[in-house]
């Protein structure tokens, strides 16, 4: 078998999704990092939705679903992307390798279960994971830049065929996207402000009391009712916050940090010292974040006499401080 290569810029990130559309956008020549990637999308919000269940527990999440970065940005830059599902999975591979043979870049979702280069312990059943092929080797094994690892690595044609079209939740039924960019330079300084004064506006919340700084507030009064449950009840619900915010993804306060590098380099760009000190509020956010996931973990494991209300008013602290950014930054784009 003849080998494909095409070109590619590969860097570690902190989430697959602005990841890869940093690389394939890179790969192109257009260079934007990552949390410029991230912030022009207005990704970055909070949602607690206890009618959704995952694994039995309440559905939590700190940025726009899946997709939404990559739709986003795009239409921020002007980028085309074309985009295609399959009902059959032979037709997708084929579909995929057409396009690698005409020297593109192919942004895949997948399932993170069936990827076999990643640790084991790392698997688990979700169906958003994103990564870019750029080519296959001599063996028939594809060539992967999966912004998780340092490095690209390779994956079995019969692996990534199973990751790409897994059933369940967040299906992707195949899904592969290419990225054309235009072919006049985009002026980012009014995208980034437009972005801002989004992402702004959508960190108070929709009408329901499960979005924004609404949803971060509904949650601390669920918090307190723990006070009423067995430890192991309380325990599981907190854990499970903590793996959303933690381990899943990039979790709370990594989008949090995300989002403050992202308004760092915007404050460079535009040459706006009011916009550095919004970022380095925003950074001390994220440590609050990670200070009410540590405060979880050790109410979790009886450790250090941390009370329900100690964990509910360090999670309200973080409401309060975002309902302050929120200000801050509509302020600034006014």
């Amino acid at each position: 078998m003849k080998a494909i290569e095409n070109k590619i810029s590969h860097k570690q990130s902190s989430h697959c999704e602005s990841g890869v559309v940093a690389n394939m956008l890179n790969s192109q020549g257009m260079n934007l990092s990552e949390p410029m990637v991230f912030g022009l999308s207005s990704a970055l919000t909070f949602v607690y939705l206890p009618i959704v269940k995952v694994g039995g527990l309440p559905l939590i999440a700190y940025r726009m679903p899946p997709k939404s970065i990559i739709s986003s940005v795009c239409k921020k830059l002007n980028v085309k992307v074309n985009s295609q599902k399959f009902s059959n999975p032979e037709a997708g591979m084929k579909a995929l390798d057409k396009a690698l043979s005409e020297g593109k870049l192919v942004g895949l979702q997948t399932s993170v279960y069936w990827l076999p280069y990643f640790p084991e312990d790392m698997r688990f059943q979700f169906n958003a994971h994103n990564l870019t092929v750029y080519g296959k080797n001599e063996q028939g094994d594809y060539l992967i830049s999966d912004p998780v690892f340092e490095d690209v690595v390779t994956c079995p044609a019969d692996d990534l065929k199973r990751a790409r079209f897994a059933k369940g939740v967040l299906a992707a039924k195949g899904l592969m996207y290419e990225m054309t960019l235009p072919t006049v330079e985009v002026d980012l300084a009014p995208q980034i402000k437009s972005s801002i004064k989004k992402t702004a506006k959508m960190m108070n919340g929709l009408l329901l009391p499960f979005f924004g700084n609404k949803g971060i507030r509904h949650l601390v009064k669920k918090i307190k009712t723990l006070k009423d449950k067995p430890h192991k009840d309380a325990a599981m619900f907190l854990g499970n916050i903590v793996r959303m915010q933690e381990e899943i993804g990039t979790g709370g306060a990594g989008f949090r940090f995300m989002f403050a590098s992202f308004l760092d380099e915007a404050a460079s760009y535009l040459k706006d010292d009011t916009l550095f000190e919004i970022s380095t509020f925003t950074t001390e956010i994220g440590d609050l974040w990670r200070e009410f996931a540590m405060k979880s973990v050790l109410f979790c494991k009886n450790r250090k006499n941390v009370t329900i209300d100690d964990v509910a008013a360090s999670l309200e602290l973080c409401a309060e401080q975002e309902a302050i950014l929120r200000s801050k930054l509509l302020q600034w784009s006014k």
